[in-house]
């Protein structure tokens, strides 16, 4: 396994770890030099005590000694008096035991220290010998006389000069024994102390250097790839994604590199999308405001034609109301042939003159058919241009369709009704020229220009009601334009504002082509969004290219 793939935090547990092994390392070695400084410390407190027990044994057997001495001549003083003598007499037995049993003690303390001791036991004789010589002297004193004290102690002079100096060498010994000890315990406790610290100097020496370079390894291997990070972070801000990152460590500066490796790619997608729709925004919003203004001038040449069609309606309104005016007029002619008919009947007489009349009015009425006949030849016309009109108008202009397909019904039924008119006044006039000459039949005919007269009354009647309704439909046909009128000034004001907010939506893509123009992308990706570019572009001009084909204007 490479080290460098160690994860951080196993560095970071390595570390912590070797720092507490040589923590708990050098408290061990504290420990035990503590433990060893302790357990020393104390045999040497004990052999100190020992010492000072020897050098107070010692120092009890010296005074003891000495007080018995002083006993003696206590003993020799007072020996006249039998109590006192008796008293110091077993006062200096009684130190005597002590001195040497203190010395006893003291060899045997001494031998637990390690020490020989052949001079307390030769102290101990000779302060037995001593008194023994001393009893024995003794046993010449007679209390009676009074230089008896001075012979015995004179007998006995100078025995204790060498108990003496023995004990007192003794002594000397164990004190010196004891400076001694307590001087190589000092000297030993103080190389102990020295080694132990050179010991644990040593460990933390080497717990330091080998914590040192782990730390530095730590710090280099997560600073170096970080300091790559960084970089590849302002690059990424700076707009440049064409930067590689490589992702081949394994531990959390390998993950962060791999999630800045994603980032990148997804930058660069994401870049790469936005600069194509922004691309593909900008050449749309160029044909559209191009489209917005072509519609702008379709529009307008709309709105032209509407106000050609509103003036052409008014025309038709004026022509219709004059075909109605007219039809009234033929209806009260109508009604005025059929009273000189019915007169004509009753008064053959005035057949002739009668006649000429009819033939007068006849032509009047040909004429006047024939005015009708052209106003409905009009209308059907105009009512075919609105019916067209309304068609491109759309879903605006179906109310208008359905009102010219009424016009137009009306209009071919008032030229239906005018050539069959036309063709009853044909008749009549030839009758009329064949009454002339056949005046004989005057009777028979005028019954028949009676019922001829009366169906031109009731033709006129419709005629009439007709041309009203053609009236009627024509002024909703022309409120109906004047509302297409409106509606198509209110779409060139939207054509416009659409134009213009076109206008401003391209200016808007180029700053943003211009803003999104800083990143910089590698070929791959240049190359992956050309084809949406292009696509998208297509796209937006086979719409353009249909609407142009399927919205057209007139």
């Amino acid at each position: 396994m490479n080290i460098s793939n160690l994860k951080i935090s196993a560095r970071l547990t390595a570390l912590s770890t070797l720092l507490i092994l040589t923590s708990i390392l050098m408290g061990l070695i504290g420990w035990r030099s503590l433990y060893e400084s302790n357990v020393r410390t104390a045999d040497m407190m004990k052999n100190a005590a020992n010492f000072q027990l020897a050098v107070n044994l010692a120092r009890k057997a010296q005074v003891d000694f000495k007080i018995e001495i002083q006993e003696w001549k206590d003993l020799l003083l007072r020996g006249s008096d039998s109590a006192a003598f008796e008293k110091h007499k077993n006062a200096f037995v009684k130190k005597g035991e002590e001195s040497r049993d203190g010395l006893n003690q003291l060899g045997k303390t001494l031998s637990q220290l390690g020490l020989d001791t052949p001079l307390i036991a030769e102290a101990s004789r000779t302060n037995a010998e001593l008194a023994q010589k001393y009893l024995s002297a003794l046993a010449r004193f007679d209390p009676a006389k009074a230089d008896s004290a001075h012979i015995v102690d004179k007998s006995v002079a100078g025995m204790d000069r060498e108990p003496t100096k023995k004990i007192d060498d003794i002594v000397a010994l164990v004190a010196q024994e004891s400076k001694d000890l307590m001087q190589q315990s000092e000297s030993e406790a103080t190389q102990r102390n020295a080694l132990a610290l050179r010991f644990l100097l040593s460990v933390v020496a080497i717990g330091t250097l080998i914590g040192s370079g782990l730390t530095y390894w730590i710090i280099n291997g997560i600073t170096g790839p970080l300091r790559s990070a960084v970089k590849v972070a302002r690059t990424v801000a700076d707009g440049d994604l064409t930067s590689r990152i490589e992702t081949g460590r394994k531990d959390e500066i390998g993950e962060l590199l791999g999630a800045l490796h994603q980032m990148n790619e997804s930058l660069q997608g994401i870049v790469g999308r936005c600069r194509s729709g922004i691309e593909t925004i900008a050449a749309a919003s160029g044909q559209i405001a191009s489209g917005n203004q072509d519609l702008s001038a379709r529009t307008e040449q709309q709105a032209a034609s509407l106000e050609e069609t509103a003036a052409s309606m008014e025309e038709l309104t004026s022509t219709v109301k004059l075909n109605a005016d007219n039809a009234r007029q033929a209806n009260q002619l109508a009604a005025t042939a059929s009273g000189v008919a019915l007169e004509g009947g009753a008064v053959v007489s005035r057949v002739v003159i009668t006649m000429g009349s009819i033939h007068d009015s006849a032509r009047k009425i040909v004429d006047i058919i024939a005015v009708i006949d052209g106003i409905a030849f009009q209308t059907n016309i105009l009512a075919l241009n609105a019916a067209v009109e309304a068609a491109r108008a759309g879903e605006q202009g179906r109310g208008f369709a359905v009102v010219a397909s009424e016009v137009r019904n009306l209009a071919q039924r008032s030229a239906s009704a005018a050539k069959e008119i036309k063709a009853l006044i044909g008749d009549s006039m030839e009758t009329v020229d064949a009454g002339s000459k056949l005046v004989n039949e005057a009777g028979n005919t005028m019954e028949q220009i009676v019922d001829s007269v009366k169906r031109v009354s009731d033709i006129m009647a419709e005629i009439t009601a007709a041309g009203e309704a053609q009236s009627s439909g024509i002024e909703q046909v022309n409120q109906a334009i004047g509302q297409m009128d409106q509606v198509t000034q209110q779409n060139a004001a939207l054509v416009e504002e659409a134009a213009a907010a076109a206008e401003s939506l391209k200016e808007q893509a180029g700053n943003l082509t211009s803003v999104i123009s800083v990143f910089k992308l590698d070929a791959v990706q240049s190359a992956a969004i050309l084809p949406m570019r292009e696509q998208a572009i297509r796209v937006r001009q086979d719409d353009l290219a249909w609407a142009r084909k399927h919205v057209s204007y007139r």
